[in-house]
């Protein structure tokens, strides 16, 4: 039947209910004879004599379509559907005026009030039969749409309770991330290692480390996975206990010796091991850049490899800073990669500087990135301050040049400094060094 409609009532299927049309008039004989005409069509249907019982009806009950009269006493049948229109109503209401006007600026006065149709008195069955059917197609369109806006919404609830929950979780994954690296400084008598590590989501594919070989000898390195997010912070959770100094056996950097004592690897075969492991072993869609660097107090001596990692800094003790490296590949893309190794002279007062390239590649407002020469100059301006206080600093650079403390990737960094008053005593060679010979792939 045409003025049927579906509803739902709480814990039942869904009913079918007629429409309920609200038909208002000062005439007795016009309400009935356009009432009869409804009931005969199966509507559910109420009279009202003037508009102000309507609109008081209209906020009782839900009406689904009103057919007024426009010229009443009192309250007109324009200012009555401005008035239904006002009312916080969640369906919408069809509203249908009845007239003996055919001006056309009475009929725009009426729609801007907000009628949806007009009909001319006497009103013919067929042209009403046919108004309602209008009414009925915008009506079922809107239910319709408020049905698919409640699941909309509804979803959107259960969406949120999601991200809240996934939030809460990655809250305590960075708080666990951060553990990684949980001494920022670490003083091993004769050199003290500096780090920092700034996130770009809540957790990151970044890490930067170090630890103690014996007492000549400490080992640093940092690492940027490829990616973003949960997936590269669980590969970065991954590499660092391949990296442990607290467990020598889990160690990549060990090889266990013909004693049973463990024997550190020149750094290029540490990198190899690495690519080995991640296209034998973890087989993951992942990759990612490292430089790892080896440095002996007793010889003054830098081992470093550089894999697709930005170049390592050298700041001597005189203030000049040298690129270190060639670029080299990524660890986990070839399986014939060669990974090179540098080996530099050291002196006192040297200073080592390992950076992601959340700093050199970090976009800035002229188009431009960061770039080396931004870090150099960064390093220049504050060469005098504290390894912790330098990374400090060239993160503030990294703002102000950006314009933003929101970085699209990753920051981290690594500073060694070797102790002047004690690595004087065992660097043999002091002054400026100069690059020596390239090693190989150890």
């Amino acid at each position: 039947m045409l003025a049927s409609i579906l509803r739902m009532e709480e814990g039942m299927q869904p009913v079918a209910l007629p429409r309920h049309v609200l038909v208002v008039d000062d005439s007795r004989a016009q309400r009935h004879m356009v009432s009869m005409q409804l009931r005969r069509w199966g509507y559910r249907v109420t009279e009202c004599e003037s508009a102000l019982a309507g609109l008081d009806m209209c906020r009782a009950s839900d009406i689904d379509i009103i057919i007024s009269d426009w010229m009443m006493p009192g309250m007109t049948g324009l200012e009555f559907c401005k008035e239904f229109r006002a009312l916080d109503r969640e369906s919408y209401g069809y509203f249908v005026l009845l007239t003996s006007k055919s001006e056309k600026t009475e009929i725009a006065d009426g729609l801007e009030a907000g009628a949806d149709d007009f009909l001319t008195k006497p009103v013919a069955s067929n042209e009403l039969r046919a108004r309602l059917r209008a009414g009925e197609r915008m009506l079922a369109t809107q239910a319709e749409l408020l049905a698919k806006n409640r699941v909309i919404a509804s979803t959107l609830v259960e969406l949120q309770k999601l991200y809240d929950s996934l939030d809460r979780d990655l809250i305590e994954a960075r708080k666990l991330q951060q553990t990684l690296i949980r001494d920022r400084v670490r003083d091993y008598g004769w050199a003290r290692v500096s780090l920092i590590l700034r996130n770009s989501g809540r957790v990151g594919g970044d890490l930067v480390g170090s630890f103690r070989v014996d007492d000549d000898r400490v080992v640093v390195y940092s690492i940027d996975v490829s990616g973003h997010g949960v997936a590269s912070a669980m590969m970065t959770a991954r590499l660092a206990g391949f990296l442990t100094g607290s467990s020598p056996e889990q160690n990549l950097a060990f090889q266990t010796g013909p004693n049973g004592d463990h024997v550190l690897l020149p750094p290029a075969a540490v990198v190899d091991r690495f690519n080995r492991l991640m296209l034998e072993e973890i087989q993951a869609e992942q990759y990612f850049t490292m430089a790892l660097a080896v440095i002996d107090r007793q010889s003054g001596t830098l081992d470093l490899v550089q894999a697709g990692h930005p170049h390592p800094l050298l700041v001597r003790r005189t203030g000049e800073v040298q690129k270190l490296g060639d670029g080299g590949l990524p660890v986990g893309l070839v399986s014939e990669a060669r990974f090179d190794q540098v080996r530099l002279q050291l002196a006192p007062g040297d200073r080592l500087i390992l950076c992601s390239d959340g700093f050199t590649e970090c976009p800035l407002p002229n188009g431009q990135d960061f770039g080396e020469d931004g870090l150099i100059e960064s390093l220049r301006a504050s060469s005098h301050l504290s390894g912790s206080d330098l990374l400090e600093a060239m993160v503030w650079d990294l703002t102000r040049a950006a314009g933003t403390d929101s970085f699209p990737d990753d920051v981290s960094g690594i500073v060694l400094d070797l102790l002047p008053e004690v690595s004087g005593q065992h660097c043999p060679v002091p002054g400026i060094s100069q690059p020596g010979q390239r090693v190989g792939d150890g």
